[in-house]
């Protein structure tokens, strides 16, 4: 069964943003001057978006319905967590890439509700 476009979509989003916080993260904690360098935050950053793009993974594989809802819950923690830590850090590119990655995540809690709905029928 092939994924429907808004899953992908939601996949798409969810990873972008993972990336564009580990990236950005590192890049803050290895240069010198950003004010962040070397802080263990800005390290957790990097490494909590590591774990959001394992996660998003693990959500696209994911087939149970209660599996997917922690899964979801999990993940929108994470958005959350990674995003405020971000902001604490002055790293504001990163809360930015936690709110698209927001978007995909309900793009792709939508798109299940809609599956099962259809399983009902």
């Amino acid at each position: 069964m092939s994924q429907s476009q808004p899953s992908r979509l939601g996949s798409l989003l969810l990873l972008l943003a993972a990336v564009i916080g580990f990236a950005v993260a590192l890049y803050a904690w290895l240069t010198p001057l950003t004010g962040v360098t070397g802080t263990i935050g800005a390290l957790g950053v990097a490494i909590a978006s590591a774990v959001l793009a394992l996660l998003t993974f693990i959500l696209r594989g994911a087939s149970r319905r209660g599996a997917r809802t922690s899964l979801i819950v999990i993940i929108f923690l994470m958005l959350f967590a990674i995003g405020f830590a971000a902001a604490l850090l002055h790293q504001y590119i990163i809360t930015a890439a936690m709110v698209v990655g927001l978007i995909g995540l309900i793009t792709l809690s939508r798109n299940s509700v809609r599956h099962n709905h259809r399983i009902r029928a």
